[in-house]
């Protein structure tokens, strides 16, 4: 009897640690699986191939900055260097110039929208600098401007010589052109403005003594009111590039050889030669 009660409890024990040797069995498969991310073991697609899913480019350009990028008031359409250039890219990516999406961006907005995903890359009259390369990823250059100053015709001031204490000079925030200035003009006052447009009209209207930026938006300025004049020559090397979220070597590469293709077929001077006449 005894024996048979102790067989019995054996029995029970042995039924019971193999269930919780199958439940704790299930338990880490189902971990196992959650650690690597889902059971169907696909890597995530790169940014390449998420644009040509959805069979379009979303691209951050400016809005108010004639040349380049510039919304025209009478049709509401986008127009200058950057947008064709932008249409061209499309066009070598995708098949299709109008598989695009343009999104306005400022010096100070395009980095951050970039990075959230609100876009696929920025075609922005973006210096390519050390400093911005540790946040995004940047495409072989495809514009080389530099920096210079834009006064009112008859201004005293001719260079970066003239701008002494007292003088002040406007700039836009989050561009390369507010922090260069203030190296090399440590005495002026520097006034940054949100966009191109608020600080050439607060320059117009004697906010200011000179507006410091690249040359190619600069002439755009001059294009626009030509009571301005740019002097003193370039004092920096501002090199544009295209810029891509971190880690997305396939979408640079597919980018550099469209570039490539637009320079070597002619493409790239016939845009240029539209917008930049100046340069």
């Amino acid at each position: 009897m005894f024996k048979s009660k102790t067989m019995k409890l054996a029995g029970v024990l042995l039924l019971s640690a193999s269930m919780l040797l199958a439940a704790c069995g299930k338990s880490d498969e189902k971990t196992s699986g959650s650690e690597s991310g889902s059971g169907s073991g696909s890597a995530p697609k790169n940014a390449l191939e998420q644009i040509k899913d959805k069979g379009k480019m979303v691209v951050g350009v400016k809005y108010d900055t004639r040349l380049f990028g510039l919304k025209n008031p009478s049709t509401g359409d986008v127009e200058g260097f950057d947008i064709d250039i932008s249409k061209q890219l499309a066009k070598e990516i995708l098949g299709d110039e109008k598989k695009i999406e343009f999104k306005e961006v400022t010096s100070k907005t395009r980095i951050p929208m970039l990075n959230n995903g609100d876009i696929d890359m920025i075609v922005a009259t973006m210096t390519i600098s050390e400093e911005r390369k540790k946040e995004v990823d940047f495409s072989d250059v495809y514009f080389d401007a530099g920096q210079s100053l834009l006064v009112k015709k008859g201004s005293p001031i001719k260079g970066l010589e003239d701008l002494k204490k007292g003088t002040k000079v406007l700039a836009v925030k989050g561009s390369t052109s507010a922090i260069n200035i203030r190296e090399k003009a440590p005495d002026t006052t520097v006034l940054e403005f949100e966009n191109y447009t608020e600080a050439f009209t607060a320059l117009k209207s004697g906010q200011g003594d000179a507006l410091t930026t690249d040359d190619s938006i600069l002439y755009g300025m001059v294009d626009q009111d030509s009571n301005y004049t740019l002097v003193g020559g370039t004092f920096t090397e501002e090199p544009y590039g295209i810029a891509v979220k971190k880690g997305n070597k396939e979408l640079v590469d597919a980018i550099n050889d469209a570039l490539k293709k637009l320079k070597d077929s002619g493409k790239y001077d016939e845009i240029k030669d539209k917008w930049i006449k100046n340069n």
